[in-house]
């Protein structure tokens, strides 16, 4: 599932790359996963890139006029391609843009100036949005349309890399939410972007077990917690703008410390790393260093 390290890396590509340019076509080789209409999805052509970021899980592309907005869920993934290059298989939606005007934006995230990946000004590209189970879902919302996006309207708490989450705002929202503190990292309420892979490194950083009761947290764990959360993201967005680009619909995740790697040597104290999988979605912990 991409989370905010992966939305991150590829909102700041896409609006190096695309902010300045317009639409020239738009399709929907399935158009199960698109929320609009195809006469909604025409009229995105001729529209003009302004803005790309990331809010907890979602991909948000801002128009001159509207937006489009992208939940990628478990398996949605993004490719930049030169027009006419062979799509991936299950490729749901494919947005073509034109040469950029009036220049490269000033706004651009420092590590994507100049970068070899980038496409000239005054070449077309491609974006496509591919999803194998269709799970995700892509959201046209035009101006003046009101289009409920479920998770993002109203009930999403502050991005987990949000600088205005504080230790005391961390620890006000957090006496809001009971429960085992895997499933509080990944409430969107609480704060947003985080999933299965990196609630377990977070956790994992905190010297934390995922089935412990936040009710159960000592003053200097709940201080650790938030202070994991911001090291472990910062680290994992790092990594990854210099691992993901160009193939960002590659999902990387082999620098984990913990997730996803059940009966290997925990690699702060050496014990095998446990798994176990409630619900179906995998949950890794050591239980020589975590507590």
């Amino acid at each position: 599932m991409p989370e905010l390290p992966d939305l991150t890396v590829v909102a700041e590509a896409f609006h190096a790359a695309l902010a300045g340019r317009r639409i020239r076509s738009a399709s929907a080789p399935a158009p199960l996963a698109v929320r609009g209409t195809p006469a909604e999805l025409a009229d995105l052509v001729g529209r003009r890139v302004a803005l790309v970021r990331q809010r907890g899980k979602f991909l948000l592309i801002e128009l001159d006029r509207g937006r489009i907005v992208f939940n990628p869920m478990l398996t949605g993934r993004f490719q930049v391609a030169p027009p006419g290059a062979k799509l991936p298989t299950k490729t749901a939606v494919i947005l073509g843009f034109g040469p950029r005007e009036g220049g490269p934006p000033r706004d651009v995230a420092r590590w994507t100036k100049g970068a070899s990946w980038l496409p000239a000004d005054d070449t077309p590209i491609d974006v496509r949005y591919r999803d194998p189970t269709q799970m995700g879902k892509v959201y046209l919302v035009p101006e003046g349309i009101t289009r409920p996006i479920p998770g993002l309207d109203g009930e999403m708490g502050p991005d987990a890399d949000d600088p205005a989450l504080t230790l005391a705002v961390w620890q006000e929202r957090i006496r809001r939410h009971p429960g085992e503190l895997k499933n509080l990292l990944r409430n969107q309420a609480f704060i947003a972007g985080i999933g299965n892979a990196y609630s377990d490194e977070i956790l994992h950083a905190a010297g934390l077990l995922p089935f412990r009761r936040r009710s159960t947290l000592a003053v200097d764990e709940i201080a650790a917690l938030h202070a994991a959360t911001g090291l472990t993201l910062t680290k994992a967005i790092e990594i990854l703008r210099q691992r993901v680009p160009p193939t960002f619909e590659t999902q990387v995740r082999g620098f984990l410390a913990v997730h996803n790697k059940g009966g290997q040597p925990c690699p702060r104290c050496g014990a095998r790393i446990s798994e176990v999988s409630p619900g179906g979605f995998v949950t890794s912990f050591c239980r020589g260093c975590q507590h």
